[in-house]
């Protein structure tokens, strides 16, 4: 799958820095792929991680910040063990992907949090950008302790008009609330970036509920709407069910089609019709690796994508040959989303290259290091020989986040 015909280039994060966030004391991903695939054995880091993002991502839904922060146990559970000072997450991204002849400036988004009373309290908020001429980033957000200033327009430069402004607490977000603010088209654009995310933990027994009747835009994180999404697809987009029905039938054998039922109680049955069969399977009957499949190919063929998809351990439940398979949909989907995926299966992360794939592990402190797999020598040696990078990684070539 290409890009959509018409559609703009996708949003694309280049560099995460991570500092004092549970186990990631200072952690940085520099030069982020259009798929990232982070791989290390249990406990080596990985949700902790993809927690990132989810955290950043519900401090701009409902609730905010307040939210998921007392979702994660607040400071003490948060901010590193034996760490002082802030938790610091920061972004460099750039609103369109671009080309070698087509750069977009550089944005680079960063947040502070310290507690105070109980409750979280922003310390610094800021977004600067990159521009060609000057070089020098220019800081067009600047957020202390809920006071600072934003400077508007579609290009802002220090010659356009300043805003001061004093936020309701200082436990919300700037962006979050100057976001909505047409005056503030980048501000707006990072936060319509990070609240269009999609952050996944599908489960085949959510996949299986029967909801009410009524077509769905978007899976949830769990699948629980799985029958609605198809139900929209079914009537908006029977070309994209087709799609979806052929790339499984190929994954899947035996299998002919799949449908979503309006019952006569209102609720809405999905059925996989298998070819022995005269009629289709319910959802509660279908096994969980197909179920599973016809999930993450549901969210991956999205017919308006979100610009970031993390999956989480896809590799649970989907037999080894599935995964193969999956990584190949991933690499197409990045095209036009950029994708994040932990895993600690082999299987899925042969059929990546090494520039993907950052391995995770623990130093003696218990901190998560990380190492992207392209800087290995000996795995960059192995690989011109014919090797398949999961294979080296269960031979103990990866210099860190053995697999055992």
């Amino acid at each position: 799958m290409t890009l959509h015909e018409g559609s703009a280039p996708p949003p694309r994060i280049e560099r995460l820095t991570v500092k004092n966030y549970r186990a990631l004391r200072d952690v940085t991903f520099e030069g982020l792929p259009a798929l990232t695939v982070l791989l290390g054995p249990n406990g080596s880091g990985k949700s902790t991680v993809f927690d990132v993002f989810a955290f950043l991502s519900e401090c701009f839904q409902e609730g905010g910040l307040r939210r998921a922060w007392d979702k994660r146990g607040r400071f003490k559970e948060l901010r590193s063990r034996g760490q002082e000072g802030t938790i610091t997450i920061e972004l460099a991204y750039r609103e369109r992907a671009g080309t070698p002849s087509i750069r977009y400036p550089l944005i680079t988004y960063h947040l502070e949090i310290r507690e105070e009373n109980n409750r979280p309290v922003v310390t610094s908020e800021w977004m600067h950008w990159t521009r060609q001429h000057p070089v020098a980033p220019f800081r067009f957000l600047d957020f202390h302790n809920g006071h600072g200033k934003v400077i508007s327009g579609e290009r802002p430069e220090s010659r356009d008009h300043k805003v001061d402004t004093m936020l309701k607490s200082p436990d919300l977000l700037a962006v979050g609330t100057l976001g909505n603010l047409a005056g503030n088209p980048r501000v707006m654009a990072l936060k319509e970036f990070i609240t269009g995310w999609h952050l996944s933990f599908l489960s085949a027994n959510n996949a299986r509920v029967i909801p009410d009747a009524g077509p769905m835009e978007k899976l949830s994180p769990s699948g629980d709407n799985l029958a609605n999404v198809i139900q929209h697809l079914k009537e908006r987009f029977p070309e994209r069910l087709a799609q979806i029905e052929a790339i499984l039938r190929r994954r899947v054998p035996r299998l002919q089609g799949i449908d979503a039922a309006i019952l006569d109680s209102g609720h809405l049955l999905l059925k996989v019709k298998d070819a022995p069969f005269s009629s289709g399977v319910q959802a509660k009957y279908i096994s969980d690796g197909t179920l599973k499949m016809l999930a993450y190919l549901v969210l991956l063929q999205d017919p308006t994508p979100s610009p970031l998809i993390g999956l989480e351990e896809p590799e649970n439940y989907l037999h080894p040959r599935l995964l193969i398979e999956l990584a190949e949909e991933c690499n197409q989907v990045s095209d036009h989303s950029q994708m994040l995926v932990t895993t600690h299966s082999p299987f899925f992360v042969n059929g990546m290259r090494p520039d993907q794939v950052w391995s995770l592990g623990r130093d003696e402190a218990g901190y998560i290091r990380v190492e992207r797999t392209s800087k290995m020598a000996a795995v960059q040696a192995m690989m011109k020989a014919g090797a398949r990078l999961g294979d080296l990684w269960m031979e103990g070539y990866f210099n860190l986040g053995d697999s055992r």
